[in-house]
């Protein structure tokens, strides 16, 4: 199994001067690559391949204004070509964006591969460098120096903190024991998740307890003027808040994905469409907050490492409208109504936890009430029927 393990660093000047010009040379050879691939794409309507742009770094380097190219190791320059040809193939078969120009305000990173680091004791050598590179290592339970890595990632954050990740093969896990349990997930607004077992898990709104320092940050550093040293040093500090923001929300998802992991042999979502829900004016700032994406990357990646099932249930499953005991489906139900009686079996419903029962039946991880389309992973598919049996269009209205 390939992974990585990316521990906090601390570069000596020395080092730091290095690291950044060899940032700035990458984003060089990555801004020209790109912009030589579309100005030949308008142009001919042909693409370029990994052999052209690797010719086209070759003369780049041998040009006038250029040539403090051939002053950093040679390796982050060529990986930054392969990295550029996997975007596009990553982008074509619609599973990415189009590749974008890189900024000198935003995250830096130069990959090195075998031949361009050394790696003995648990110690650190990049190309261009006289001394061990200290980082501090994170991972109690694994030794650095048994580790064989074979490409090294030095980044820089827009905060300022440096990071070094350590790529390798590593055995893979052993699988965690069986528990006999399956859940159902329905992620919100009101609280972060509600579990089919009734229980939830609240929102830890870490936004909102740093939204008025980040406001006031923000507003020094409009005020600021540009290109001055003030205005760098505001904006150090308003991305530093936001990283402090993302970390707590990373820390948190981590440790709710991996209780669910550990807790339920099968885990049910639902396919939520994030990006057309952020195109509501009204939820798209706490939409935005709430990283159901990445949850729902993180819980993937820990159910196929520890050999459980995650199965993800079509979007346009009606869950909150279906009642869980006998099926019965509403004609319709607004986002206003927490609780509602279910007009064929009578039973009294929590919105988030009947939601959560049905995606867990629909998944097929539970007794099912009604069919709906599953599937456990890939893109969503066409829209599936969401009931056995026809209803007419006011079935579920009661009648006074």
């Amino acid at each position: 199994m390939r992974t990585a393990y990316k521990v906090r660093a601390y570069p000596d000047p020395e080092q730091a001067a290095i690291l950044a010009r060899t940032f700035g040379c990458v984003r060089v050879v990555w801004n020209r690559t790109l912009a030589g691939r579309h100005a030949r794409y308008l142009a001919e309507g042909k693409s370029t391949s990994y052999r052209e742009s690797d010719a086209a770094l070759t003369a780049m380097k041998k040009l006038p204004g250029l040539a403090w190219l051939n002053e950093v190791s040679s390796v982050p320059l060529q990986q930054a070509l392969r990295h550029q040809h996997k975007a596009f193939e990553a982008f074509f078969a619609k599973r990415a964006r189009y590749p974008r120009f890189k900024s000198r305000r935003s995250k830096q990173s130069a990959t090195y591969t075998r031949a361009a680091f050394r790696w003995r004791d648990g110690q650190l050598t990049v190309a261009k460098t006289s001394a061990p590179l200290r980082f501090v290592w994170s991972w109690p339970g694994i030794d650095p120096a048994a580790l064989d890595p074979s490409t090294v990632t030095v980044s820089r954050d827009p905060a300022g903190r440096w990071f070094v990740t350590f790529h390798a093969d590593v055995a893979d896990p052993a699988s965690l024991p069986a528990t006999g349990a399956v859940v159902g997930v329905d992620l919100g607004l009101k609280d972060f998740a509600v579990l089919s077992t009734g229980e939830h898990i609240p929102h830890p709104q870490h936004m909102e307890r740093h939204e008025q320092r980040l406001k006031r940050y923000q507003r020094r550093l409009a005020r600021c003027q540009q290109g001055s040293g003030n205005r760098q040093k505001a904006r150090v500090k308003v991305a530093r808040q936001h990283a402090r923001v993302a970390d707590a929300r990373r820390d948190f998802l981590h440790k709710a994905s991996t209780d669910l992991v550990r807790r339920f042999d099968g885990i049910a979502v639902e396919d939520l469409a994030v990006r057309n829900m952020v195109r509501n004016r009204s939820l798209a700032k706490a939409i935005s907050r709430t990283g159901w994406a990445e949850f729902r990357a993180f819980l993937a990646y820990k159910c196929e490492r520890h050999g459980r099932t995650l199965a993800v249930v079509d979007r346009w499953y009606p869950s909150s409208k279906t009642c869980s005991a006998c099926g019965h489906l509403l004609a319709s139900l607004s986002l206003g109504t927490r609780s509602w009686v279910c007009p064929g079996c009578g039973v009294l419903h929590q919105r988030d936890i009947n939601a959560a029962k049905n995606i867990a039946s629909a998944a097929g991880l539970a007794a099912t009430a009604c069919g709906g389309g599953v599937r456990r992973a890939g893109a969503t598919p066409a829209r599936s029927p969401v009931k056995q049996e026809p209803q007419r269009v006011t079935a579920g209205i009661p009648v006074p």
